[in-house]
């Protein structure tokens, strides 16, 4: 068993790291090389920081593991919700939860928590049946926080576009630079299955023949897949508080945000229709 635990390390732990050091850090030059605003760029990093998720689930559901799948899917967004506050926190940013539409967001993402806590402690069964439901939702959820931002955001839109415009400027035109990303990512892509391949494998191994509980490895999965958004919520808002803190926390909260509607959502329904397929 203690070699197959070495591998779990070494698999999530490769995920952790090609996730963090080259497909986050990658959409975020290719975001900024876009010249695209704070919260395009929040989004995709939440897409990107999900990427551990999704393969992790995808891979779970395979082997039959749902349980594990759930568990990984409510420790991740818990955990990213803590991670989110702590960075907001440790950056002296609190302020900018003075804004409604910060505090919509946030109300999203608690809910994004309380949601799965139902789902467990009512007992429901995740099966085909509840995938469109999580669809409006996902959908319902996209169209708050789109409209919120609208709203509530209004002011200063003008100010943060022109302020992004001016710390982009050196951006423009670089078709080079946005092919090479492009690469970079595919081909981070075809690694990242690879060793969610294997990880899979072990999860198999740790489960079925050591009977290793799947809440356990659910939640030790949530944990470990959950480090890339630690990385890009402070490193949003060390790039953005030299000019405006609002814009930091603009990313860092969509980049939360994304992220758990992706991780409850999306990913659990691939994890549920693979499940119930196979």
């Amino acid at each position: 068993m203690f070699y197959e635990l070495i591998k779990f390390v070494i698999y999530t732990g490769g995920i952790i790291v090609i996730s963090k050091y080259v497909l986050v850090t990658t959409l975020r030059k290719l975001a900024e090389n876009l010249e695209l605003k704070a919260k395009t760029v929040g989004n995709i990093a939440g897409a990107a920081t999900s990427v551990p998720e999704l393969l992790t689930i995808t891979i779970s559901s395979m082997r039959g593991l749902m349980g594990a799948s759930v568990y990984n899917i409510l420790s991740s967004n818990i955990i990213n919700f803590l991670q989110y506050l702590a960075s907001v926190i440790w950056n002296k940013n609190r302020r900018a939860f003075r804004n409604i539409a910060i505090i919509i967001d946030m109300i999203l993402v608690i809910l994004t928590i309380m949601i799965p806590i139902i789902l467990l402690l009512l007992n429901i069964e995740l099966n085909l049946y509840i995938i469109p439901i999580f669809i409006l939702l996902y959908l319902l959820f996209i169209y708050i926080n789109n409209n919120a931002h609208n709203l509530y955001l209004q002011d200063e839109k003008q100010r943060l576009e022109k302020e992004i415009e001016e710390e982009q400027k050196e951006e423009k035109g670089k078709t080079r630079k946005t092919i090479l990303y492009i690469v970079i990512l595919i081909s981070t892509s075809i690694v990242l299955f690879v060793i969610g391949d294997l990880l899979g494998e072990t999860i198999e191994i740790l489960a079925n023949h050591f009977e290793i509980s799947q809440t356990i490895i659910g939640i030790l999965l949530g944990i470990t897949t959950s480090i890339p958004e630690l990385i890009t919520f402070f490193e949003s808002q060390k790039h953005y508080n030299k000019n405006n803190e609002i814009l930091g926390v603009v990313e860092a909260t969509n980049n939360l945000l994304t992220s758990n509607l992706l991780n409850l959502f999306i990913i659990q329904t691939i994890g549920i229709a693979i499940f119930s397929i196979i």
